[in-house]
């Protein structure tokens, strides 16, 4: 009876330390599968490729941008400015007497065939659309005009900082502004193009130079499509990958407390080749006035001091290396001195690209 009780004691034991052990190893391997996985996500979301190449850029406008109004000849002779405070610099015509405008030769379309000259401008001003009725100057017989300056589309020339696991890629660190109102551009679409440099002013003081490309606008050349123009970069998709990003190593990106003053990279091919220059940190902002300007660099490297006179432009969005990671993109020049700018911090680049 005793050996009965005993050989139970025995078993009861037995499996309890086979439920509870089979249970812990369990749960052990589960939670470090758990921590493999989060540590792989956390690895990919902050792994990035550089970039440093140069890229022709296109935006087209969401409606057509005013610029600003203008005197007007009538068919009397007598001189008009019709739409004078009504409309406003920065303002977009989305719709003209309720038919919905994207680009300027509809707009001018739309003017051509007036029969009359009571007009409806629906604009759109910040985030608020407005009904703008005015009257358009007779010029002619059928001949009717509006006395507004518009544009629907821009072109230039910037830098690439980064691409992520996403072919999302960021640019320039700051945003594309219009040259005549300086507003932020509001885009309905864009579209990245392979350029060549054919010549670099240097910079002076009082003239920060430039990086001057050759951009042809055809299918043949397109890169990828930009969505979005922020006050952080652009932002939008690459297709063509292997053009751009052909042999980059992917590398790790700093948080904003990571960035000491110091020694430090920026990537850019100022000569058509993407190469690494030296500059130094000198001067970290956590709070800064303007969400691009975290950085103050300046560069050190003989080479390049040689060939642009320091940051130039078309080198906006160059990816600002140290100890191995990204830590930022080059944004602005000092007008007076060229050998020095500001930087954006990449995480501020990285979480918009993540909306």
């Amino acid at each position: 009876m005793i050996k009965y009780w005993y050989r139970r004691i025995l078993i009861m034991i037995l499996v309890f330390v086979v439920f509870v052990g089979g249970s812990y190893i369990l749960i052990e391997e589960q939670r470090i599968s758990l921590k493999q996985e989060v540590s792989g996500e956390t690895y990919e979301d902050t792994m990035v490729i550089p970039g440093g190449m140069p890229v022709g850029i296109y935006l087209e406008t969401d409606g057509v941008m005013v610029l600003g109004t203008e005197s007007i000849t009538g068919i009397d002779g007598m001189k008009y400015n019709p739409a004078e405070h009504l409309v406003k610099s920065g303002d977009y015509i989305v719709k003209f007497n309720g038919q919905e405008v994207t680009e300027k030769s509809q707009l001018i379309d739309a003017i051509r065939k007036l029969k009359g000259e009571d007009v409806v401008l629906t604009v759109k001003r910040k985030e608020e659309e407005i009904d703008i009725r005015f009257k358009c100057v007779k010029c002619g017989i059928d001949e009717y005009k509006l006395g507004i300056w518009v544009r629907d589309n821009t072109q230039g020339l910037g830098t690439i900082t980064f691409l992520n696991a996403d072919s999302t890629f960021g640019a320039l660190g700051h945003g594309i502004h219009d040259i005549d109102t300086n507003e932020l551009l509001n885009i309905s679409d864009g579209t990245l193009y392979i350029t060549s440099i054919k010549d670099i002013q240097k910079g002076e003081s009082g003239s920060p130079g430039g990086m001057e490309g050759i951009i042809v606008y055809n299918n043949y050349n397109v890169l990828g499509t930009i969505r979005e123009n922020t006050d952080v970069g652009i932002f939008g998709t690459v297709d063509r990958i292997d053009a751009l990003f052909s042999d980059q190593e992917p590398v790790e990106t700093a948080v904003k407390e990571e960035i000491e003053e110091g020694p430090a990279a920026i990537r850019c091919a100022v000569d058509g080749e993407i190469k690494e220059y030296e500059i130094e940190i000198t001067g970290i902002d956590f709070y800064p006035g303007e969400i691009n300007k975290g950085l103050t660099i300046e560069v050190t490297d003989q080479k390049l001091l040689e060939e642009t006179g320091g940051i130039v432009q078309g080198m906006s969005g160059s990816p600002i290396l140290q100890n191995g990671k990204l830590v930022g993109a080059v944004t602005h020049v000092f007008v007076n001195n060229p050998t020095k700018g500001y930087g954006i911090f990449i995480e501020n680049m990285l979480k918009e690209a993540e909306n």
